[in-house]
């Protein structure tokens, strides 16, 4: 079958690889219907984690057909249409029982790397690296799809796939966010980050009830974008003083809560990012973490910041002062999509919920790296490039 591979540094190429096979009795194979880039796609291909091979199929984000199944599959037949969890979770530990899916026990084969970075591992991820699994991506023809009856959902009839895409990974991850943050009615919601993980995460404070919503980035198009399909106020920080524009919004407090979704390779106009370009660079630390700080110094006092943009290892000048002293909540995960996935379909089914707009460059998988080129450098207004394996 035909697959998006990982290279080398900067490098894709669409490769023949051996097609998937069922491997326990909880598999499912999946044809790949449509599969998309994502933010967190970029630090794998520009070499920021580490545990990459050649050969290595990308992609964690994907909706798709049921073409074989296991012998333990209960919940799933050939046919079905299915959005998949980007995270591998087994249903069973202790930690699926408690509804903290991606922090699954069972989920990741190799947790030994993960072990030795964090103190503990999570859970697998689909095409993120050896450090989380080693599993293969959904940007090919057809995937193994462990743990089947935890992680595919089946799609309602008459929710679009362009639609239902999304709720594999980015508004999962956006939800995540703003559950976890425990966003109240009538809290003001500031979000730096403008793409899909962002726009879903100002999406879901806006159905949680958060009187305002405001998203903080520099790329016209996509403010244009939360404006437009979402709703929800925007700042660009090229423009305007971010933290006085915040306290003015609030009555001088600052924000309620404030989501980070942007992650370890963010961008600002300060001087505190060529410190932290000139310091990760150097590999002198792993990540660029000028949203976080900015988050930080923003928050109200006894706020909450929640990290959703992907971080690697350690960081500098990381405000701790701040976090005590303000009294700040201080929250972070990867998504836990098994929980809310099921309700972000029912948003989706009842029209509550937009996503196609993110999809703003589809294309045959064959143009693969093309696609992850405007993704990466956002040419021509790229949002997400979504991959259609059979063309």
């Amino acid at each position: 079958m035909k697959a998006l591979c990982w290279t080398g540094v900067n490098e894709t190429s669409v490769e023949e690889v051996p097609d998937p096979k069922i491997l326990n009795s909880h598999d499912v194979i999946l044809r790949v219907i449509l599969t998309t880039t994502c933010g967190s796609d970029l630090h794998l291909l520009g070499g920021y984690i580490p545990f990459m091979r050649s050969g290595d199929v990308l992609g964690h984000e994907f909706l798709g057909e049921v073409v074989e199944v296991g012998t333990g599959v209960q919940k799933h037949k050939v046919g079905d249409r299915v959005v998949v969890c980007s995270f591998i979770s087994c249903g069973k530990c202790w930690y699926c029982q408690n509804k903290l899916f991606s922090l699954c026990d069972n989920g990741n084969p190799n947790p030994a790397i993960t072990e030795a970075l964090w103190g503990f591992a999570p859970g697998g991820c689909f095409g993120y690296s050896h450090a989380l699994g080693g599993y293969a991506g959904s940007h090919a023809d057809y995937i193994r799809v462990p743990y089947a009856d935890q992680g595919a959902f089946s799609v309602p009839d008459g929710v679009p796939d362009l639609t239902a895409l999304f709720a594999s990974d980015a508004a999962p991850t956006g939800w995540t966010g703003v559950d976890q943050a425990e966003v109240q009615a009538g809290d003001v919601v500031a979000v730096w980050g403008a793409g899909g993980v962002g726009q879903m995460a100002a999406a879901a404070a806006q159905l949680r009830g958060a009187e305002r919503v405001i998203v903080i980035d520099r790329i016209a198009n996509r403010l244009q974008q939360v404006e437009q399909h979402i709703g929800a106020e925007t700042l660009n920080y090229e423009q305007v003083d971010v933290a006085a524009e915040l306290r003015e919004a609030t009555g001088g407090r600052g924000p309620d809560v404030c989501i980070e979704a942007v992650g370890m390779e963010a961008h600002s106009s300060g001087p505190a990012y060529l410190y932290d370009q000139a310091k990760q660079q150097l590999r002198l630390q792993t990540d660029r973490p000028t949203a976080v700080r900015e988050a930080i110094h923003a928050c109200r006092k006894g706020g909450t910041v929640f990290t959703l943009g992907v971080f690697a290892a350690v960081v500098d000048k990381f405000p701790l002062g701040a976090v005590m002293n303000k009294a700040l909540t201080l929250r972070g995960a990867q998504q836990h999509g098994h929980r809310y996935i099921p309700q972000i379909l029912e948003h989706m089914a009842r029209g509550e919920l937009t996503t196609e707009h993110l999809a703003t460059h589809v294309m045959p998988l064959d143009q693969g790296p093309r696609g992850y080129d405007m993704f990466k450098n956002k040419e021509d207004g790229c949002v997400r490039a979504v991959f259609q394996p059979a063309g």
